[in-house]
């Protein structure tokens, strides 16, 4: 019993990155974002053209224009000249 909890801990633990959620910066400028997940902040700059991984387990991010989008995972958000879609 105790490898099995070992295995499935090792098994969720590698596959939590699959839950995390990606920007694409589809607009023709940079962008920074403001990102809170379990009460850290944090700022990523997505370049043009660029995408990132981020909020591994959830978070809220806070866009230039100051629209605040709550994210769990898993989902795909992408920025193009200011305005944001979830996909």
């Amino acid at each position: 019993m105790k490898k099995f909890l070992a295995g499935a801990v090792v098994f969720f633990g590698a596959a939590s990155g699959a839950w995390a959620a990606s920007v694409n910066n589809a607009g023709s400028e940079a962008v920074v974002l403001v990102i809170v997940e379990d009460g850290d902040r944090t700022e990523v700059t997505v370049d043009a053209g660029a995408s990132e991984t981020i909020c591994p387990s959830g978070c809220f991010v806070t866009l230039p224009n100051g629209d605040r989008i709550g994210l769990a995972g898993g989902e795909t958000l992408e920025i193009k000249d200011g305005s944001a879609t979830i996909k």
